[in-house]
């Protein structure tokens, strides 16, 4: 008779999960692990957190420059330039009844001003004023070296206070001259002139300037006199 063979072992019914428990832990630690080292920082730990040597001088200022920069200065200020001392500005001269003004080809003077006159001329040939005349004598010289041709009307005009404008009368200038003074007078260089220049203005009328046109082709400015 042959031997009874023995019957199989039973393994224990708790061994398998737990085997299969451990693996699992295992390969998820192992698995862990792996992914730290791929997406982990490449270079040391030591090196990423220090910085270099020279970054850490430029970061922290030095005492010297804070020093110098927190101490207060102690040079004296600069003196301030002193301020230009103003200048008197010199403005347009005025002329007046007596001085000598240019204007243009001519030198002029008022001589005198004499305003109320009713008639000019004598109880044949006269002219009558439609308000008043003020006359003005004047003296034209001629300050160039060529002749030239004077003419009161055109050349000669008289203002008053609220600016109107007043032309001479040229009847009347040719009543109260002798051989017709200031009418299409031919000057030569150095000669003058002397001429009344009658204006009709409205009765009460008081004169502020007479101006001498310098003509219009000149650069010069007109002259003007205050009465």
């Amino acid at each position: 008779m042959y031997p009874a063979v023995p019957a199989p072992r039973k393994r224990p019914t708790w061994l398998i999960p737990t085997l299969i428990g451990v693996g699992a832990m295992v390969a998820l630690c192992c698995g862990v692990g792996m992914v730290g080292v791929i997406v982990g920082d490449p270079e040391p730990a030591s090196v990423s957190s220090s910085a270099s040597p020279t970054t850490q001088a430029a970061a922290k200022p030095s005492s010297t420059a804070a020093g110098s920069a927190s101490a207060p200065s102690t040079s004296s200020p600069a003196a301030a330039p002193a301020a230009p001392s103003p200048t008197k500005e010199a403005g347009p001269r005025l002329y007046r009844v007596g001085d000598k003004v240019r204007g243009g080809d001519f030198e002029f003077t008022v001589n005198s001003m004499k305003c109320g006159i009713s008639q000019v001329g004598d109880s044949f040939l006269n002219r009558k004023a439609q308000g008043m005349f003020c006359r003005a004598n004047i003296s034209v010289k001629n300050v160039t070296k060529s002749a030239h041709l004077f003419h009161a009307d055109g050349t000669v005009t008289a203002q008053d206070a609220s600016g109107r404008e007043y032309d001479p009368d040229g009847t009347a200038g040719m009543y109260g001259n002798d051989d017709a003074s200031g009418f299409l007078d031919e000057i030569n260089p150095g000669n003058t002139v002397r001429a009344n220049v009658f204006f009709d203005v409205p009765k009460g009328t008081k004169l502020k300037t007479i101006t001498f046109d310098a003509g219009l082709f000149t650069f010069a400015e007109d002259a003007v006199v205050t009465l």
